[in-house]
């Protein structure tokens, strides 16, 4: 796909011209000027396809793809609608749902790769996202955010909120919350919206608080939908993926991988991408599309468009570990694709590695692949939360059927 962007003047004003032709069968043509003293046109070839669900099959987890030397395995089923996961220094994995508003915990008692406990440990409303800190558990949900004393068993005692006026979610409900080298809090919120002026200046942001929820304040804007982050283990910079704008055609918008920094802004709802205008809506007042580009944070890279990523862990543990990954794989980010709607065929379905190289992303390479079967007319597997235990493995759940899998290394 080639993106020609043109000037074009229109009555003394600068307008953009975007033709992008992506197939015969979707054209993307808009003229779009600086300012709303002229007129916005634009066409867009919009797609719907889901592939069928199918059960996940031992012959179909088998015929997974990954590098030379890795395997794939059930860690965990029969866990209903699993989102995101963390994992304790001694190997308890905490995975949430959502749908059920439910925390379980998953043991491994005899080390052989399989879950063979499995316990709810808190039930709160639209929980999500969660993390271990100072060794508490924090969990956000729509509008809160809690915290848990852990017991010796790995049970929690009874959640404490800490936040209870988070913004309403509309179309982003999944919140996600880590702390970062500097000891703060930080919360994803997402948009309310596919594309708009959102009314609340918290939602499509990051939030940053203090660990016990006081002094919460925007740390950067203009993010459509950033749920997984994380920082560097060298740089300590941080990184979130976020989710494209939809309807704007098959391979418009791609998903970003922005650095993300503290009071920068990226963009959403007016530009995306390389630096693209959104035809609606349109700036506000007299605010033109090229003030907005000028204060915009570009993505650092970018993925397949609607490939809709969730879960980000960067991988710190060490070769040498019982199911360590090769020294290569230190420093690098994983990333979960849950897979697209807004296509005509499918992208995402996958778990990705972002190599990075002096500290920099430099590109994005598939670790995981094959979950989409039946000549893309059928899918297994919706990879959402995504963490490493301590012995180096790597485990991501589906929220489709109901699985958590591990990902090892055999020396």
């Amino acid at each position: 796909m080639k993106n020609v962007v043109k000037p074009l003047i229109l009555s003394g004003l600068v307008a953009t011209t975007l033709l992008i032709s992506c197939s015969k069968d979707e054209v993307y043509d808009a003229q779009i000027p600086e300012t709303n003293q002229q007129p916005t046109t634009a066409q867009v070839q919009g797609n719907v396809f889901e592939p069928a669900l199918v059960q996940a099959t031992d012959a179909r987890i088998a015929q997974l793809k990954l590098p030379a030397g890795f395997s794939i395995a059930k860690f965990a089923d029969q866990l209903g609608k699993p989102r995101m996961l963390t994992v304790s220094e001694t190997g308890n994995v905490y995975v949430t749902s959502r749908e059920a508003g439910t925390v379980t915990l998953l043991r491994d008692t005899n080390n052989d790769g399989q879950a063979d406990q499995k316990q709810v440990v808190a039930t709160i409303k639209d929980v999500h996202g969660l993390t271990i800190y100072s060794g508490k558990m924090y969990l956000v949900a729509i509008h809160e955010v809690y915290s848990a004393t852990i017991n010796a068993d790995g049970t929690l005692g009874t959640p404490q909120q800490l936040i209870g006026n988070l913004p309403d979610a509309g179309q982003h409900p999944n919140r996600t919350i880590a702390f970062g080298p500097d000891g703060f809090m930080y919360i994803t919120v997402g948009s309310t919206c596919n594309a708009c002026a959102d009314s609340n200046p918290e939602n499509a942001t990051i939030l940053r608080a203090n660990p016990d929820g006081t002094g919460r304040r925007i740390f950067a804007k203009g993010l459509r939908n950033t749920i997984g982050f994380g920082w560097h283990p060298e740089t300590k910079e941080l990184y979130g993926f976020d989710h494209g704008i939809d309807w704007l055609g098959d391979e418009q918008q791609k998903e970003e991988l922005n650095i993300i920094k503290d009071g920068a802004f990226y963009g959403w709802p007016y530009i995306y991408g390389d630096g693209n205008y959104n035809p609606h809506p349109r700036p506000m007042g007299d605010t033109t599309y090229a003030q907005i580009l000028a204060k915009t944070t570009l993505p650092v890279l970018q993925y397949d468009a609607h490939a809709a990523p969730l879960g980000m862990v960067f991988y710190t543990a060490s070769a040498s570990a019982a199911s360590g990954f090769p020294a290569e794989y230190q420093n690098d980010a994983f990333a979960t694709m849950r897979g697209s709607w807004n296509r005509s065929q499918p992208s995402g379905y996958n778990v990705v590695r972002v190599h990075f190289e002096g500290g920099k992303p430099v590109r994005i390479d598939n670790l995981v692949t094959g979950f989409v079967v039946d000549n893309n007319q059928a899918q297994f597997g919706r990879p959402v939360g995504i963490t490493t235990m301590p012995d180096g493995s790597l485990l991501f759940s589906d929220d489709n059927n109901g699985i958590v899998y591990r990902v090892s290394y055999k020396k």
